[in-house]
């Protein structure tokens, strides 16, 4: 069983790699999904992997973890293709079929939090919410933002680190675009700039600990959350540290099985049979 108390932002110890070619069909069942940092509206967001995701997946409960729409990119300048537009469509007619939908904003479609307690469509809106999965763990599900007062990092480096960061988006949609072209997989500049980056990976250490110290004061089970667009799923300090990642870099997702299992989904691999990287929780740990 893996130290708990480890300072490895990514534990090779908690973490297998798992085939889910032979699972994958025209659908697929499982009891709940969580996707964030979708950021419809933006040139960065994947949409067409999430449409292809969300088309191919069926789920009694879906959680929408934060910066679904991103309002902060909206007000900069207006992108929104029609595939934006159908992501959200298909995200209501789940909606309107029967999946239970939870929406908890985050820090980039913010002003949807003063919806809180409201039902739009049949989603409901929650400022954060208890998840309780079949094996009965209590999650807490929250965006995430709210841990960066424990984070730190001066407001001056946050702010530079954000442009760079669209930027390295932009030459991310670039490099893709040739890549494609020549018939390769899709590669995240963005991702690998992170993994070289000792501060980036201080920075998601300290992020992932004040989540998890977080929950743990609260006598909870675990946290699902997004924001920093680093998917992971491990054991912090006793707790489940669940992060579902992003549809920008990644094409991530936390799915939740019939059984309780959680497990991290990198859409892109899963479509094409390949193997999938599968972080184990904390109670498959202990078995």
């Amino acid at each position: 069983m893996p130290d708990p108390t480890s300072s490895t932002p990514h534990d090779a110890a908690t973490r297998r790699v798992l085939p889910l070619a032979g699972s994958l069909g025209p659908m697929i069942r499982v009891r709940s999904v969580f996707i964030s940092d979708v950021h419809l509206g933006s040139r960065g967001c994947r949409a067409e992997a999430l449409l292809d995701f969300l088309q191919r997946v069926r789920c009694e409960h879906l959680f929408l973890v934060g910066d679904i729409v991103d309002l902060w990119n909206l007000r900069r300048g207006f992108h929104w293709p029609e595939s934006h537009t159908r992501v959200l469509r298909t995200i209501l007619d789940k909606a309107a079929a029967g999946t239970r939908v939870t929406y908890v904003p985050g820090n980039h479609d913010d002003d949807f939090r003063e919806l809180a307690g409201a039902a739009l469509r049949g989603v409901e809106v929650r400022r954060d919410c208890i998840h309780v999965t079949a094996d009965d763990r209590r999650l807490l599900v929250t965006h995430g933002d709210e841990f960066d007062g424990a984070v730190q990092c001066p407001e001056w480096l946050a702010a530079v680190g954000a442009t760079v960061y669209e930027v390295v988006l932009a030459l991310n949609h670039r490099c893709n675009g040739l890549r494609h072209r020549l018939g390769l997989p899709y590669w995240s500049l963005a991702g690998f700039l992170k993994a070289q980056s000792g501060r980036a990976l201080r920075y998601i250490e300290q992020f992932e600990h004040a989540a998890a110290q977080g929950v743990r004061r609260a006598g909870l089970d675990g946290i699902v959350c997004g924001h920093i667009h680093r998917q992971a799923l491990r054991r912090i300090e006793g707790v489940v540290y669940a992060n579902d990642g992003d549809w920008v870099e990644n094409c991530t997702a936390l799915v939740e099985d019939r059984n309780g299992r959680l497990s991290i989904w990198h859409w892109p691999q899963a479509l094409a049979g390949q193997p999938v990287d599968v972080a184990r929780t904390a109670v498959e740990e202990a078995a």
